[in-house]
């Protein structure tokens, strides 16, 4: 079954996420309320935390930065993330720490 922060759409996939800025160090915690929760080390300010969170994504799942695009929630906790090149199996295996 996947997980219900994970989208499969034409190009990839899209990623529902829950930030949490100015944690002590950026990782995946898991899911939180249907989200994948990601505390990140940088502070919400002038869209620093949304360019660590791609820089993250992008790393964890090793695609160019540039397959990695925020869809939506700009100035909000709560995202979506869209991911073009990578299947729905591994995004979910790396994120849930089953690589």
């Amino acid at each position: 079954m996947a997980a219900p922060w994970l989208k499969v759409v034409p190009e990839g996939v899209e990623l529902a996420v829950l930030v949490q800025p100015r944690a002590s160090r950026t990782r995946v915690v898991g899911e939180h309320d249907g989200l994948l929760k990601i505390q990140l080390a940088a502070p919400p300010v002038d869209g620093e935390a949304n360019a660590a969170l791609l820089e993250f994504l992008a790393k964890q799942l090793g695609v160019p930065r540039r397959q990695v695009t925020l869809s939506a929630g700009d100035a909000s906790r709560r995202k979506r993330v869209t991911v073009v090149g990578v299947d729905a199996a591994r995004v979910e295996a790396v994120m849930s720490g089953k690589t």
